[in-house]
């Protein structure tokens, strides 16, 4: 077969279907503190239609020969919509000159890290990429609660304050299931106790299967325990990286039964050595830098039923990043 044109790395460009995005958004998942916690729904291009029970059915005595209770539960439906996310790996020419065929393997960790920072920020407090608040795409979001609480606040210590919450909930009909935690909040519980002076957060060894696959790369997983008996996990970029009127978010806690998220199959991406791209706040030329970048896009959905089935655990100090 006669050669018309030489290859060029703009023809590595393309689609990766689910199957070989698989790998990607799972480590994804297992770096999101959200796509832990709440659950996955399959998500097409156009969306999905969650069911949502507005109304629960009960039960009543019956005495012999009087009439039974009767009850008609009822259900309404929110539709999740799919928005585009998308990163840039920036990676030298020689990288991928050492593994033509394989770079998407190189690129992983990279991309997988930044879909799930990008979709925490989002999901939890509407922010964007770079932290710019009301930048995220999703009409509903966690941090929508009105519910709070200040660590440090209570003279009682951070059990108290941890209880505060969940008494704001309990006392709003809502349940305190898991936590998503923020990295800075870690000293606070190590050592912390309880009344009877047990431990509040007890570490939990990461699963076999992740520990494997965070091995070899730098990204880190989001890290379980449990605090307060109920599940939870430490990840970076739960927290704000700059406060809000003084005040930084730094955790959620609440039922995360309430929130849904879905991705739709497969990953676009590109490959060019000739654009131009931010890197550290300073417009670089690939071609003059002998650089190559990825850019990889897909799509997430996410939705939150009832903001107010959390409560934000909030620090009004200035916290160290």
């Amino acid at each position: 077969m006669a050669i018309t044109d030489p290859t060029k790395l703009s023809d590595f460009s393309g689609f990766l279907n689910e199957e070989q995005a698989a790998p990607i958004f799972d480590m994804a998942a297992r770096i999101s503190v959200v796509q832990r916690l709440a659950r996955q729904v399959p998500l097409g291009y156009r969306g999905v239609s969650i069911p949502v029970t507005t109304g629960k059915m009960s039960a009543g005595w019956v005495d012999e020969g009087a009439q039974k209770h009767a009850f008609a539960g009822s259900m309404t439906l929110k539709t999740i919509t799919p928005k585009k996310i998308a990163s840039i790996a920036v990676v030298s020419a020689e990288v991928i000159r050492a593994n033509p065929g394989g770079y998407v393997d190189q690129i992983k960790p990279q991309m997988a890290e930044a879909f799930a920072l990008a979709f925490d920020r989002a999901a939890l407090r509407d922010e964007g990429p770079d932290g710019t608040a009301g930048g995220g795409p999703f009409a509903t979001y966690v941090g929508q609660t009105t519910k709070s609480v200040e660590i440090g606040a209570s003279a009682d210590g951070i059990y108290a304050d941890i209880i505060a919450g969940l008494t704001l909930l309990v006392n709003d009909g809502k349940r305190l299931r898991s936590f998503a935690l923020d990295d800075r909040l870690e000293p606070y519980f190590l050592g912390a106790l309880d009344g009877n002076d047990r431990p509040i957060f007890i570490d939990t060894p990461l699963d076999v299967t992740t520990a494997a696959m965070f091995e070899a790369n730098q990204a880190q997983p989001a890290r379980p325990g449990r605090l307060i008996g109920r599940p939870s996990y430490f990840a970076d970029g739960v927290g704000e990286d700059e406060p809000d009127s003084g005040t930084y978010t730094l955790a959620y806690g609440g039922d995360w039964s309430q929130c849904a998220w879905g991705v739709v199959g497969g990953i676009t991406y590109k490959v060019s050595t000739e654009a131009t791209v931010t890197i550290d706040s300073k417009m670089v030329s690939l071609f003059e830098n002998n650089l190559v970048a990825i850019l990889g896009e897909a799509e997430y959905g996410f939705l939150c039923n009832d903001p107010q089935a959390f409560v934000e655990y909030t620090e009004t100090a200035v916290s160290d990043s």
